[in-house]
Order: structure tokens, then sequence, then C-alpha cells
């Protein structure tokens, strides 16, 4: 399956994926803990994602596979590296109830997809195959035969996620301003 960006360049916006399931307030020091931020090679941060939450993480996370939580992902410090290591361990976008906002910044600034969801996020289980349609506003979980509706990704942050982030996105956007 391809990842978020690959899906907006081709206008593929479907994601599928196996769900990690989290609770409440899962925290920058949980996603990455903080002994590893030495580095900012996000590869290297990748293997060490969520493992003082979860040690099955880092070994069985696949491309494509989505994290899923609930209320008040990513809250704690402001560290880049969270959704840095979370993209480079292959996570396709993260699914929550709500987000902590410096982490929603932080994640849409690499080119990492969010999605506010309550229900399905609270109806999803640790595992189930769930496919995320964001042509049509949907998140399917394929285990249960359950599908939810999501708000539409903004264009301009479809175009930022594509673009690999803001950086590059203002990059993109200034260079198209020149050539004019």
């Amino acid at each position: 399956m391809l990842e978020p960006r690959e899906c907006f360049f081709r206008g593929m916006m479907i994601i599928k994926g196996k769900a990690w399931k989290y609770g409440d307030n899962v925290n920058t020091d949980e996603i990455i803990p903080a002994r590893y931020l030495n580095t900012s090679d996000s590869r290297e941060l990748a293997k060490h994602c969520m493992e003082d939450l979860d040690l099955s993480f880092v070994k069985e996370v696949k491309e494509g596979d989505v994290v899923v939580a609930l209320k008040n992902f990513g809250c704690g410090s402001s560290r880049e590296h969270a959704p840095l290591a979370l993209k480079a361990s292959g996570i396709s976008c993260i699914m929550a109830a709500t987000f902590a906002r410096i982490f929603y910044r932080n994640a849409l600034n690499i080119g990492l997809l969010l999605i506010e969801s309550p229900q399905a996020s609270k109806d999803i289980d640790n595992k189930d195959l769930i496919e995320i349609d964001l042509n049509n506003h949907r998140i399917s979980n394929l285990t249960k035969n359950k599908s939810y509706d999501i708000l539409p990704v903004p264009e301009f942050m479809q175009k930022m996620i594509a673009s690999g982030g803001l950086m590059s996105y203002v990059k993109s956007n200034i260079k198209s301003k020149i050539n004019k």
C-alpha cells in the first residue's frame, strides 16, 4: 500500500493497514523515549518508536499500518522527533479522538497525515484491518465490517502532505511563483 504522500500525488487516496491501538494521553516520551533524542535520523528513531509502551510495535509494524488512539495523542514535550519516528516506522497515518496541538502541527510539518474520528478511534481494536478512503471521507473497519464518516482533509493539507511537509510545500510554492 502506498503512503499518503504517494496517494495524494497519484490521486489514489485510499490507505489500508493494520491498526495499532493505544489509549488516552499517549505522550511524546512514550512515542520516542528521551534517551534516543541524541539523533534526528528518522531511521534510527524508528528503531525505538513506541518501545516503552509496546515492545511488539517495532518488531511487527508494517509499511501502511495506522496508529489509532483515543484522546490527546502526542501530549507532552514539543519534540518533532515523535512524529518523525512514527512516520519512519512505516505508519501511514494516525487516527485519534483528539491530538495534542503541538504534536498535530509537528506531524503536519513533516507530512504525516492525522485524522480525528472519536467514534472510529473508540470502536477500532488493536490489529483490526482498516481502510481509510479520503476521496469518500470514510473509514472502514474491515475486521468488524463497520464504517465511519470523517471530515474531508482540506486541499492545502493534502498538498502539504504530498509535498512531504510544510517546508517542501512552501519551497514548491515559492518556486512556482518565481517561475511564472
